[in-house]
């Protein structure tokens, strides 16, 4: 897979973070993910087809999830299951279409689906392509976080 792919997810990931949560996020480096174990126990998957079909998810650790819901919502957290995974659907949806956006620039178009988000600790991420994903690891106040994205 193209590494200059994981260009439009981590500018994405990074304008929409700092506009709805007002979180400063740091980048580590993209490397290609060997299972399907979940890097954290929220997660978030969007299907894209188009000029290529894949996945695309997020995956955030407990308190980073929760820390990132309260700044979006001011503190205002009503059920705590329901609001982060509202939240965090949204924000994987925000990132998915700013990110279809910049891969659109390079050539690639893509259309996503609505996104699915899965709850638990030890969940699976299973990208139904032939290829193995790519992952980008995520750090910032809040705590850490991971994008995954899989194309054919």
């Amino acid at each position: 897979m193209d590494p200059a792919l994981a260009k439009p997810f981590i500018k994405a990931t990074k304008d929409v973070l700092a506009a709805t949560a007002a979180l400063e996020i740091v980048a580590g480096t993209p490397y290609i993910k060997r299972d399907r174990m979940a890097r954290g126990d929220v997660s978030a998957v969007i299907g894209v087809i188009g000029d290529k079909k894949g996945t695309f998810s997020i995956s955030f650790d407990r308190m980073t999830a929760v820390h990132i819901v309260k700044q979006m919502l001011g503190d205002s957290i009503e059920d705590i299951l329901l609001d982060v995974q509202d939240a965090v659907g949204e924000i994987t949806n925000m990132i998915s279409g700013q990110a279809r956006v910049g891969l659109a620039e390079m050539g690639v178009r893509l259309q996503g689906s609505t996104p699915t988000v899965i709850m638990g600790n030890g969940h699976t991420i299973a990208h139904m392509t032939s290829t193995l994903a790519m992952a980008i690891p995520f750090s910032c106040a809040a705590g850490s976080f991971t994008l995954e994205f899989c194309f054919d």
